[in-house]
């Protein structure tokens, strides 16, 4: 097992803890639970802000790389979670980012037929 596969399986190990432990079985819908995740995700992605000195009007503090690194990997865990709610895999993750990388090169060199990245 690779080391996606193997996240993509903590997640939803720890997703089914979660949901068993505070009685949620049938609670939401898919469609809730990946919107209530991406505030979550929203919430941890503003916790990132407040370790990286985005607050120009304040004494910087020295980063705290440890701190980043939970953050991040909070942000992980939602992110992970709602690709596995909205039935994608660590393969398709995988082979949608692929696809998409290439994309993202062709219209940084030109090559797409995306409007706006000749």
């Amino acid at each position: 097992m690779d080391k996606l596969q193997e996240i993509f399986k903590e997640q939803k190990q720890l997703d089914a803890h979660i949901i068993a432990k505070r009685n949620l079985e049938g609670k939401y819908t898919t469609e809730e639970w990946i919107a209530k995740k991406c505030l979550a995700l929203m919430d941890e992605t503003s916790e990132l802000l407040n370790e990286v000195n985005y607050k120009w009007w304040k004494n910087p503090k020295t980063l705290d790389k440890s701190a980043i690194g939970e953050e991040l990997v909070d942000i992980l865990h939602f992110w992970v979670s709602m690709c596995i709610d909205a039935g994608l895999t660590a393969d398709d993750v995988y082979n949608i980012y692929m696809h998409k990388n290439t994309e993202n090169h062709n219209r940084q060199d030109g090559k797409s037929n995306k409007e706006g990245y000749a």
